[in-house]
């Protein structure tokens, strides 16, 4: 179409009948005398909207997710952050519960024995034939070799190498370690052995054995072991808990007795220790140990009902031939 003066005349008026249309129609609100005139064009023209909206649609939410990609991409890492960072908080909330009950039981082991102590953590555990563990306190703390090291539990081992800031601990389960040892009650001495590899190995559930210096002398499953306590108290102070008697060898004609112990430390979970810098004033004797668990209660026997007797039968008395003599005899 040329762009001639009388198209452009058409336009105009074209366009100021429109808005003409438009203001009476939105005066006239719902009596407006154009509304027969709407409806024909919603009924004209409203295919062909739905038809253009259709299409035009799916190409508008593609172009919004396109240009709104990065910012959702930002706040779901965000929101991942913050969800690993409360995660870590809540585990690390749990592990300092734990550590604190852990170091409430230490310091009131330690104060039923006595040990003045510093608590300290286990950080590593050796990897050679050793059975050792690596502690977070060192010289600076006053950590020195041949000290015993104790948890909430009871003995742990003893420090062999000192550094700065850590120390190493040789554990009762060491092949080498050889402790000296008393049962509870009878006060029967002997000599406590590890049998390596934290009860994983050869030793299971019993990492220790027991050599009771005296063969003779009474030993029972159940009794309990505490330190006897090595001369100038190092390396092992007197009175630490060791375990309990698990079983005992048959006595040959040996002049010691053996037994095999399971120990109250659990070894392969260790976590927070103590290390005593000062041994007890007095020998604590068996004050450490915990109370011994009640025994289980017996069955009682629950009384049947007996059958009933059934009268016994009189026996019937056979009638013997009268000696009475008759008359007539």
């Amino acid at each position: 179409m040329k762009d001639t003066r009388r198209t452009r005349v058409v336009l105009g008026a074209l366009l100021v009948v429109a808005l003409a249309m438009i203001t009476i129609d939105y005066r006239g609100g719902q009596d407006s005398p154009l509304s027969g005139l709407r409806g024909v064009g919603a009924t004209v023209f409203g295919p062909v909207e739905r038809a253009s909206a259709s299409v035009v649609r799916p190409v508008g939410n593609t172009f919004d997710a396109v240009t709104d990609a990065p910012g959702e991409r930002r706040r779901a890492d965000r929101l991942a952050r913050q969800n690993q960072r409360l995660r870590e908080q809540l585990r690390s909330s749990r592990l300092d519960q734990d550590r604190s009950a852990q170091l409430r039981r230490l310091l009131g082991t330690a104060g039923m024995g006595g040990y003045k102590i510093h608590a300290a953590q286990v950080i590593s555990a050796g990897q050679g034939f050793e059975d050792t563990v690596t502690i977070d306190a060192g010289s600076r703390s006053g950590v020195k070799p041949d000290m015993t090291v104790m948890s909430a539990d009871g003995l742990v081992g003893r420090v062999t190498r000192v550094g700065p800031a850590t120390a190493t601990v040789l554990l009762a389960t060491d092949q080498t370690s050889s402790i000296g040892s008393r049962l509870e009650e009878s006060k029967e001495i002997g000599i406590i052995q590890g049998r390596g590899r934290r009860g994983l190995g050869r030793g299971g559930a019993t990492p220790l054995r027991f050599q009771l210096l005296d063969a003779a002398a009474p030993i029972r499953v159940g009794q309990r072991i505490v330190t006897l306590g090595s001369q100038g108290q190092k390396p092992y102070v007197p009175g630490v808990p060791i375990g309990v008697v698990e079983r005992i060898e048959r006595s040959t004609s040996g002049l010691t007795r053996t037994a095999y112990v399971r120990p109250f430390v659990r070894f392969t979970s260790l976590d927070v220790v103590a290390v005593v810098v000062a041994p007890p004033k007095t020998d604590p004797r068996d004050a450490v140990l915990p109370p011994k668990p009640p025994p289980p209660p017996t069955p009682t026997p629950t009384a049947t009902p007996s059958a009933s007797k059934s009268p016994k039968a009189k026996p019937r008395r056979s009638k013997s031939p009268s000696t009475n003599p008759t008359r007539g005899d």
